[in-house]
């Protein structure tokens, strides 16, 4: 008690000796106080927090003041000197005490408010970023400050002016994720707890449109209450699903260990990144270690990006729902990971219940702690006798088990030993039914897989590409599967440039990024090496059909079939070429024939469906669209589905539909003629007019780069025209129907969609002449009838005579 009185009395003093008007020298008489005081606090066990904290404070003050009024005495500091923050931005009553990290664009310094008497954090932009992103910090601060859950960091003011503002935010104490992680601490219970924190916070930031996109072990904090904090949200964002841009690697400044792959490759940041980020820290601390912890810089980043299979599983010691989390949340492909943090949460939720349980019944019927070592004297006959009984067991045991457990190991290092042959074999027989889904991600894992045992395999690269460029036309053409397609073609043929499959995967890249030239070149080359490429018939003849080349690509078709005379694919590309034809008969006979061959092919039954529409049997059309989703629910399926109800005038039934074709799960929302065709049904439900609207410029947007690779591409310019007309951009859509006119008059299809455009932009002499046109080179008449967009040029005259000259031109 008497020490306790002291150590107050002490501290009065302290208070007392330094005041901040007084000259140094009263500074220098009051040192030894402050020693004694500080003495004090060391060796007194009953020294309270709060105590020592004031003491410690004064002592602090007190040595700051005599350094700095004492030059000689500065030196002492050189080696511990920060960069400098005091200026006239930063208000006086905020001291800089200390560096506490530095991000991208930032220092943050801890600070102390002499107004509120308590420390903070001060975050201020490097000089150099002053002038480029100013705008940056202040950015940071409304996302953070927007932000209401505990977990986020509090901002308290923005502090200066120009391009001097820091902002002032809440200082967080403890130890972060990563040096938690190193301690070894992190049982099953307390990963699930963490990642449960930290996906409810990120739950509430994804509700208000905003991504962290810098999710990693250094910018969570673990308080000493087992609270997590989340710092740094300067790579924050809003959401804009109209945004086309992308980074590049050097931008992108999260650590390469837990950013997604499709970040590393230059996507921007959304919540699926933040969920694989989550997942990647979540397999750090269940399995010990991070993933590919042998690599660092640029071999984790190509790691990450090539690596397509499923991460390892965690120890056994992991329940197997949280192993099975962890993969779907590290998986390659967005679509397959978890689709909100909420998912997330609740999937960690069900677990933390699970595993507190099972620790709760592992500690009521904890066993009493055994002796280290207990010593039994045993006879030495008995010694002998239990010796003798345990050999005979063992002996017994080898005799009844021995051949099963050789057999048994024998074959699991067989399934150990891995097959390029196999691989390869397993690879190329996907790619040849490339019309079903397995056919998209299974090449893709075992070209992958013979590629890492065997980098210079120039089959393995060239099947690698085509698998890119199927996923490229499968999920909605997105660019980066199309550059993987490219690489892996050139890396083919600079292994081996007399590989006919080498060539084919360059004519199928060439023929996605518009260059049709050099496409239908190297596939001559391919099939000059090799006649009967079974690929490689396939891709020219199928650029035969989209230049209406129709001859030609009957003659390599007839080839095909013949050479084999069971694949289905060939039989389906001769029935869509008599589809461009406008011969529906024969197209219709050809789909059949396909679904006779291989009725697990979802596309099939969509042109089957088309066909059928275009003879004016739409009943036939829904029954065929059934079927085909019976098998699966393709989004080909669901845009014919929509088609058809939108034909017959039930437009809501359309909108479901095409907003089937357009979801995540069932279609393709990278697809732009989805889009549209949602937009089509949506005008004409009152209530989505302007639904309709952002459904037309999402189509706008995702067939402007197509646009661009392929300006002279017939059917892209005649959409792009319609869709322009639609959302009023009159004279862009005059131009563009006049350029699509010119680079395919002899087009039905082009016609038709000029007619609508000029209708729609009021030059109803144009619409009427284009129509006419459509309907001489074979466009249904059903469909004119039932196009709505037609619906007032009906009531014209001129429209009148129009059937009336059909009628009289069909009887001739």
């Amino acid at each position: 008690m008497r020490q306790k009185l002291r150590l107050d009395k002490m501290a009065g003093m302290a208070r007392q000796a330094t005041p901040k008007n007084l000259p140094a020298w009263h500074f220098v008489h009051s040192l030894p106080i402050l020693i004694d005081l500080c003495e004090t606090i060391v060796l007194n066990q009953y020294v309270t927090y709060n105590q020592s904290s004031c003491a410690f404070e004064h002592i602090r003050c007190l040595v700051h003041r005599l350094m700095h009024s004492q030059p000689r005495y500065m030196e002492l500091l050189d080696p511990l000197r920060q960069p400098a923050l005091q200026d006239g931005n930063i208000s006086e009553h905020y001291e800089v005490r200390r560096l506490l990290g530095e991000g991208g664009f930032g220092h943050v310094f801890e600070a102390w408010d002499a107004k509120l008497c308590r420390s903070v954090a001060l975050k201020r932009l490097k000089p150099q970023a002053d002038v480029v992103h100013p705008e940056k910090l202040i950015n940071e601060a409304r996302l953070a400050a927007s932000l209401r859950h505990a977990a986020f960091v509090r901002i308290f003011s923005i502090e200066g002016q120009g391009t001097g503002q820091s902002i002032v935010m809440e200082l967080v104490e403890g130890q972060t994720l990563g040096q938690f992680m190193h301690s070894g601490g992190a049982t099953t219970e307390a990963a699930l707890d963490i990642a449960y924190q930290i996906a409810d916070a990120m739950d509430e930031a994804h509700a208000m449109d905003l991504v962290h996109g810098d999710l990693k072990p250094s910018n969570l904090m673990l308080e000493a209450n087992g609270k997590v904090r989340i710092l740094d949200f300067g790579l924050a964002r809003h959401m804009d699903p109209q945004a086309t841009q992308t980074t590049t690697l050097c931008d992108l400044q999260g650590t390469i260990a837990y950013m997604a792959p499709e970040r590393l490759m230059g996507r921007l940041p959304d919540t699926r990144g933040d969920v694989y980020a989550l997942g990647a820290m979540l397999y750090e601390m269940l399995a010990g270690q991070r993933h590919f912890a042998h690599l660092n810089g640029l071999a984790l980043a190509a790691a990450h990006m090539q690596a397509t299979e499923p991460w390892p599983d965690l120890p056994d010691t992991v329940p197997p729902a949280i192993n099975a989390l962890v993969r779907a949340m590290t998986a390659y492909e967005p679509a397959d990971r978890p689709r909100t943090m909420r998912d997330v949460r609740e999937a960690i939720a069900a677990q933390r219940a699970s595993v507190t349980l099972t620790n709760a019944q592992v500690t009521e019927v904890k066993p009493v702690k055994a002796p280290a070592s207990i010593a039994i004297r045993l006879q030495v006959p008995i010694k002998r006798a239990l010796l003798a009984a345990g050999a005979l067991v063992v002996l017994m045991l080898c005799v009844w088990q021995g051949p099963k457990l050789a057999e048994s190991m024998r074959s699991h290092q067989a399934a150990a030993r891995f097959s390029e042959i196999a691989a390869m074999t397993a690879g190329m027989d996907a790619l040849r039914v490339f019309d079903l889904d397995t056919s998209q991600k299974l090449p893709l894992e075992q070209f992958t897989a013979v590629l890492q045992h065997n980098p210079t395999n120039a089959a393995a690269a060239a099947g690698l590409s085509l698998a890119s460029s199927l996923r490229y036309i499968g999920e909605g053409r997105d660019d980066t599967w199309l550059q993987r397609a490219d690489v892996s073609a050139k890396q083919a043929l600079a292994a081996d440039d007399q590989l006919a499959l080498a060539h084919v995967a360059q004519s199928w890249a060439y023929e996605f990024q518009g260059k049709k030239e050099e496409a239908l070149r190297e596939a001559t080359i391919a099939l000059n090496l090799e006649p009967n490429n079974f690929l490689g018939m396939y891709g020219k003849a199928r650029l035969y059909v989209i230049d209406h080349k129709f001859d030609l690509a009957k003659n390599i078709l007839d080839q095909a079939i013949a050479a084999y005379p069971h694949e289905h694919v060939f039989v389906s590309l001769l029935g869509y070429m008599y589809y461009k034809k406008d011969d529906y008969v024969r197209a219709e006979q050809a789909f059949r024939k396909s679904i006779s061959m291989s009725p697990q092919s979802p596309i099939t039954y969509a042109y089957l469906n088309a066909a059928l529409l275009r003879q004016n049997r739409s009943d036939e059309a829904l029954q065929v669209l059934q079927q085909g989703l019976q098998i699966s629910p393709h989004w080909e399926l669901y845009t014919n589905l929509g088609t058809s109800l939108f034909a017959k005038g039930n437009y809501l039934g359309a909108v479901q539909a095409f907003e089937n074709a357009v979801s995540e799960k069932k279609g393709g929302p990278g697809i732009y003629l989805l889009w549209a065709n949602l937009a089509d049904a949506q005008r004409w439900i009152p209530s989505q007019t302007q639904a309709s609207k952002e459904s037309y410029h999402r189509a706008i947007a995702l067939l402007q780069p197509l646009l661009d690779r392929m300006p002279n591409d017939t059917t892209i310019n005649s959409r792009m025209a319609l869709y322009q007309a639609y959302t009023e951009e009159k004279q862009h859509a005059l131009i563009r129907v006049k350029h699509a006119l010119s680079l395919g008059p002899e087009v039905a299809d082009v016609q038709f969609r000029a007619a609508l455009t000029y209708e729609l932009i009021g030059q109803r002499a144009e619409a009427l002449d284009a129509l006419f046109k459509a309907s001489k080179l074979g466009y249904p008449i059903n469909l004119i009838e039932s196009a709505p967009d037609l619906l007032n040029m009906r009531r014209d005259s001129r429209y009148q005579q129009f059937l009336i000259n059909l009628e009289r031109d069909s009887k001739k």
